[in-house]
């Protein structure tokens, strides 16, 4: 049973939160906790300026176990003109422990210190309810007649099976550009820590072990639709339906949108031309598909080099890296990129980048057939996109630079030489010190931009400087990896997680633009949402009325902006790939 004072200061802490208008001082802590040999650091924000401002760090019987001065952060926020920040990264004993302010009475929400929860799981978890085809949440099978084929190599209409692969982001779209970066991301994590997953669902989701890890599961599905967009050696689709779905939230079995078919019926499957593409206004950018080819070639070589291993998956790995091959040959007659594409309003993925996804695609076939080819169109590739990321601007378009992590670099890096492990980790090291550059610029130390999507680029930064370590042993970049997990766990503005019910009895997003909240009125666990907007960008999103007053206004900084109201698509939206971005990193802090 958990200690009388930490519940009776969960209470207050939850009380006082609904009146933190009226605080001039608030403290900020990671809401999840701090890894024991993380760095770790604490914020206050005040209205006024406090004269030698002292933290008491508490257990959970309120001793006082250690004091710390705080020294002013420069740089600011509104509506705080004041910030104070100690570091405590010297203490290490694990637990649960809250920060009191001198005699103020001001206490920051409860922390532990100590490796996560399994929270890699509920990641896994959000990700299964997005399933289309047959979706294990509602136990209905969904979108049966995906799909008919346009601009493709056979006749448009043409009837061709793409059912199967996830919702993209609190609608019924499927996208090959986030589906083969959520699969990748799901092996990934298998990979860096195989004897760590559960298995409590069998393939289709449903509860019942099946002798493979829940997080293959998963990953077989993604690969599976993969396969299903690249039917022969030269055919390559990339979308499923268009924002045509957008007509209010319904049940993925009770589909509403009229494609030209009647309701729930058949949804286009657009192929990968190369070229640009829209049935109506909109149209896409294109110069080539090897972002798409690339990217989905080196997810099925991760997907080999995983089921290889399971004697009953054996046949299921010769296919994927036979797919892998074709699709790679792909990329490389067409390089350049293939941009999703929209219908009746302007936004759309707008990737401009591809010789990242091609070095990936080419480094894991290397690893897997020793062809020295492969190996030598990686290092190629490599020089091609060298140190070019989101990381060197200063703004992006939305998913401009996707993937958010040059995860080329890190596949060259495992199986490259000595002169080549240099190289690929200077272009990371680059690439962070650009992050860090702009870190200093504010007091939660964090560096990504407020584009559309800001936690993916948090979670990247995060990642990304936890790959360094790996690659280098060089734990130069712990702080800056620190500061954007604590910024999406609650050492924010606003104080809240920003991923749905974790931390546990936290603020973390609840009123989602998803359809299973507003339907059922049930969150989701394991989801990152959006995320918060430059005000610049905020104020010019289309269609955004929130429902309700704002519960934030009076945290809200001036230059962003971050709704916890469905009615916000822009920051307040579950996202697949999204949430699969946090999955190295909650499994590398995460208990073995």
């Amino acid at each position: 049973m958990k200690n009388s004072l930490i519940l009776t200061l969960l209470f207050f802490y939850s009380c006082t939160s609904l009146l933190r208008s009226q605080s001039p001082v608030e403290i900020r802590v990671n809401l999840g906790g701090y890894p024991t040999d993380m760095p770790k650091e604490v914020l206050i924000l005040s209205k006024e300026a406090i004269d030698n401002p002292v933290l008491k760090l508490k257990n959970e019987k309120g001793m006082t176990l250690k004091e710390y001065q705080c020294i002013p952060s420069e740089n600011p926020w509104p509506p705080f003109p004041y910030y104070y920040k100690a570091d405590f990264s010297s203490f290490k004993e694990q637990g649960k422990y809250y920060f009191e302010l001198g005699e103020n009475n001001i206490v920051s929400p409860v922390f532990t210190v100590g490796s996560y929860p399994n929270w890699q799981e509920d990641v896994i978890g959000f990700i299964r309810t997005q399933r289309c085809g047959f979706n294990p949440y509602t136990k209905a099978f969904c979108h049966q007649k995906d799909g008919l084929s346009f601009f493709g190599k056979r006749p448009d209409s043409t009837r061709i099976d793409a059912t199967g692969g996830w919702h993209d982001a609190g609608d019924q779209l499927k996208y090959l550009i986030t589906g083969s970066n959520t699969t990748a991301r799901l092996l990934m994590a298998y990979q860096m820590k195989p004897h760590s997953f559960k298995d409590v669902v069998d393939a289709r989701g449903l509860k019942g072990a099946n002798n493979l890890p829940d997080v293959l599961d998963e990953a077989k599905w993604g690969l599976e639709w993969i396969l299903k967009l690249h039917p022969s050696p030269d055919e390559l689709y990339h979308q499923v339906a268009d924002d045509r779905d957008h007509r209010g939230f319904k049940l993925p079995h009770e589909e509403n949108a009229d494609y030209g078919w009647g309701s729930n019926s058949f949804r286009p499957v657009y192929f990968a031309t190369g070229k640009p593409q829209g049935l109506s206004k909109y149209k896409s950018k294109a110069t080539g598909i090897a972002n798409l080819a690339g990217r989905s070639s080196a997810t099925l070589a991760l997907g080999y080099q995983v089921f290889i291993n399971f004697e009953e998956y054996k046949v299921f790995a010769q296919t994927c890296l036979k797919a892998a091959q074709e699709l790679y040959w792909m990329g490389k007659s067409q390089e350049g990129y293939q941009q999703g594409n929209s219908f009746g309003a302007p936004y759309r993925y707008e990737e401009n980048t591809w010789a990242d996804d091609m070095e990936w695609a080419a480094a894991c076939l290397y690893k897997i057939t020793k062809k020295k080819e492969f190996l030598r169109d990686a290092r190629g590739y490599a020089k091609i996109i060298g140190n070019w990321s989101w990381m060197e601007r200063d703004t992006a378009s939305h998913y401009e630079m996707y993937p958010f992590i040059n995860m080329g670099h890190y596949a060259l890096w495992q199986v490259g030489s000595s002169k080549d492990k240099k190289e690929m980790s200077a272009y990371y090291k680059h690439n962070l010190e650009q992050v860090k550059k702009r870190s200093r610029e504010n007091p939660y130390g964090i560096g990504h931009l407020f584009i559309w999507c800001s936690n993916n680029l948090a979670a990247a930064v995060a990642t990304q400087a936890m790959l360094y370590e790996e690659m280098t042993g060089s734990t130069e970049y712990r702080p800056l990896m620190q500061n954007h997990i604590n910024w999406l766990l609650g050492l924010n503005p606003w104080s809240s997680s920003m991923i749905t019910e974790i931390p546990e009895n936290s603020d973390t997003p609840v009123d989602v633009h998803m359809p299973f909240w507003r339907i059922y009125k049930k969150s989701i666990k394991g989801s990152l949402v959006d995320g918060p907007l430059w005000s610049t960008i905020h104020t010019k999103m289309l269609g955004i009325t929130l429902s309700e007053p704002d519960e934030y206004a009076h945290l809200q900084p001036k230059h962003i902006k971050y709704m916890d109201d469905w009615a916000d698509y822009s920051t307040n939206e579950p996202t697949l790939d999204g949430s699969a971005e946090l999955l190295l990193i909650l499994t590398r802090l995460s208990d073995d």
